[in-house]
């Protein structure tokens, strides 16, 4: 909120322009003043609410004025409807409040019963019962009502406060005043906000939890005597709200609700907006959605600060701490969110990643998912690291959850490869053991039962390489939309690598392959790895015009790795397709056993490209380094000749 803009209405000869004239000479101006004053401007040095600047006009309820005055109405935030005696009190529901309805606007008005020092035998309280409570509950967009007098400087700041806070903390969203209780927008943010606060998880908000959201809020601490103020006044009304433990959450709402009651509605606004609220109690899309650039040919992946993160999260809702989130801590931690991201429903989560034998997510599991959804939609991921309260003291914010990996375009060329999470396509023949891989890769016992796999189907989990060094793999089996999929030029940028499956007992399976390749020549751009499955029945020759370990020689590539789900060493394949994404060099001549295949090929991925024989290492790089280390020998030579010259 930039500025505030006020427009004064009300009867000829209330008072209106008085008011204005007071505000500015900080006096009552005795002598006459004209029937309308120009527009004045109030800059935000002068304690305004909000560091706002502030715009007053004065407006004439005289017919051939009636132009001017809806003009200004539409063009105001806020109405200053003023009224000094009982004729022009009348008109306020017979003619004011319905021309404003009429002219369509939407803006909180604030009445003002001026000349207060006329009607000294009157109280404020039984000028408030009798006239402004009657109207305010006929009118629902009268914001708040004050008596002034612009003769004795009486609340002439406070009105124009009022004004100005009916703008920058309005009351409309937070607080229904005929139901008498806080709005469920508002709730659900305030539900949010404790929930960010309860860093414990216990469902109370203790001293410590209490002086930390002080501090954050406010900018000050809390008293001894304000805290158990604070809590005396919440037992008047929920009197089990607030017990050793602290304050819950019923509480804390209550407390709100009373900010609220009694015109303190500020307060809860500075809270929400701290929580990166807007006035529709939406969160700000800046916050939800920072910007992230992620180049062509790079990725993003969680950062240290980012899997830290989800580790505590994991840690602190595995309430019964077997080692798995269940129904219910998912959805006590997906409380504050809209709930699970839809790509992780439509990937069947959680079976798309680790689970234990009761079926739950475990911690490996949930890194995993979140690696993937970092991969796939990174914007996904800042989303719910707003929800979900990661804070970051440096300049990035929540983007500091994430770094983007270097470009990984030239593939072919040695160098290795900086990411920890890559994505494999398994493409083959129907009943080829696809299925079958992508469950041997999360752990799950293998069924006999055949299942067409109709839509794409995702894979997730870490993957721990020779050396110790670990990365997730996102294996994909791609169903009835592999056609689709194959000529999609972005999704095939986006593949790491290609993991082609045929059953060694099948005699039809690996034509489907070679005619694949043949179909979609541009496959060759991606790196590939050869699996031979269901090794552990009898393999038979191929109905093909070459066999699988030829073909493959003939691409200068490794021969197909023979493995079957039911044997423990399945693992090594998706060690060996990790490996080879990781490293852009030639082995030629290295020991590697045959099970290695799938984790290598990711890690190393220059050797799981077809190549010809007359096929030459680039070697650029190399050129380039011993280009520059003869230029620096070079120039030591001739200084160190200089400097014996000298000497």
């Amino acid at each position: 909120m930039a500025s505030v803009r006020i427009c004064v209405c009300g009867d000829e000869r209330t008072g209106k322009s008085s008011l204005i004239t007071s505000l500015v000479k900080d006096v009552f101006v005795t002598n006459r003043i004209q029937s309308v004053l120009p527009q004045i401007t109030i800059p935000p040095s002068i304690g305004t609410p909000e560091n706002v600047t502030t715009t007053i006009v004065d407006t004439s309820a005289l017919p051939q004025e009636r132009d001017t005055l809806r003009k200004e109405i539409r063009k105001s935030n806020c109405i200053l409807l003023v009224y000094s005696d009982h004729y022009s009190y009348e008109r306020v529901a017979l003619f004011w409040m319905p021309y404003f309805r009429s002219l369509g606007v939407n803006v909180p008005v604030v009445l003002c019963a001026n000349k207060s020092d006329q009607t000294a035998s009157a109280s404020t309280a039984q000028i408030v019962e009798e006239e402004m409570l009657p109207v305010m509950a006929e009118f629902k967009e009268i914001d708040s009502c004050i008596r002034t007098s612009a003769r004795e400087h009486h609340n002439i700041n406070e009105v124009f406060f009022l004004c100005q806070k009916a703008v920058t903390h309005p009351i409309a969203p937070l607080f229904d005043s005929k139901e008498s209780n806080l709005k469920s927008a508002a709730v659900a943010a305030l539900q949010r906000v404790f929930y960010l606060c309860d860093r414990d998880q216990d469902g109370y908000l203790n001293d410590k939890e209490i002086h930390d959201f002080q501090m954050k809020c406010f900018d000050k601490p809390l008293s001894a005597d304000d805290l158990d103020n604070i809590k005396q006044s919440i037992r008047k009304y929920a009197p089990k709200s607030v017990t050793d433990y602290g304050i819950d959450e019923r509480g804390f709402i209550m407390l709100n609700k009373m900010f609220a009651e009694k015109g303190r509605h500020e307060t809860v606004w500075i809270i929400l907006r701290k929580f990166q609220y807007t006035d529709s109690l939406s969160l700000r899309d800046g916050f939800l959605h920072p910007r992230l650039d992620v180049p062509q040919y790079c990725s993003a992946e969680l950062s240290p600060s980012g899997y830290r993160f989800f580790v505590d999260l994991f840690l602190l809702f595995d309430k019964d701490n077997d080692g798995g989130l269940n129904d219910s801590e998912l959805a006590s931690l997906f409380a504050p969110t809209p709930g699970l991201p839809a790509s992780w429903a439509d990937s069947s989560f959680p079976s798309s990643t680790v689970r234990n034998e009761a079926g739950h997510i475990t911690l490996q599991g949930w890194l995993a998912q979140w690696s993937m959804t970092t991969f796939v939609e990174p914007k996904t991921t800042l989303e719910y690291l707003a929800h979900l309260g990661f804070e970051s003291s440096g300049k990035g914010g929540i983007t500091d959850a994430l770094k983007i990996t270097k470009s990984r375009k030239r593939r072919k060329r040695p160098g290795k490869v900086e990411r920890n999470v890559v994505l494999c396509y398994v493409l083959g023949a129907s009943q080829s053991g696809k299925s079958s891989l992508l469950n041997a890769f999360l752990n799950r016992p293998f069924s006999h039962t055949y299942h067409p796999t109709i839509k794409p189907r995702t894979a997730v989990n870490s993957v721990e390489l020779h050396g110790g060094k670990q990365c997730y793999l996102i294996m994909e089996e791609l169903g009835e939309l592999e056609p689709a999929i194959l000529e999609n030029q972005a999704k095939l940028d986006a593949c790491d690598i290609i993991c082609y499956a045929y059953d060694s007992s099948d005699p039809d399976s690996f034509s489907h392959i070679v005619e694949l390749r043949q179909k979609y020549p541009h496959l060759d751009e991606l790196p590939a790895v050869y699996a031979a499955m269901k090794a552990d029945l009898d393999k038979t020759t191929q109905r093909s015009e070459i066999q699988p370990d030829e073909y493959t020689s003939g691409l200068n590539m490794a021969a197909p790795l023979h493995v079957s789900v039911t044997w423990a060493s399945i693992s090594e394949l998706f060690i060996h397709v990790s490996f080879e994404l990781q490293y852009y060099v030639f082995l030629e001549g290295r020991n590697t056993k045959g099970e290695e295949k799938i984790a290598e090929a990711a890690t190393y991925p220059v050797t799981a490209f077809p190549r010809s024989e007359d096929e030459h290492v680039d070697r650029t790089n190399l050129y380039i380094a011993l280009g520059a280390t003869v230029c620096a020998t070079a120039a030591f030579v001739i200084i160190w000749r200089k400097t014996i010259k000298a000497d």
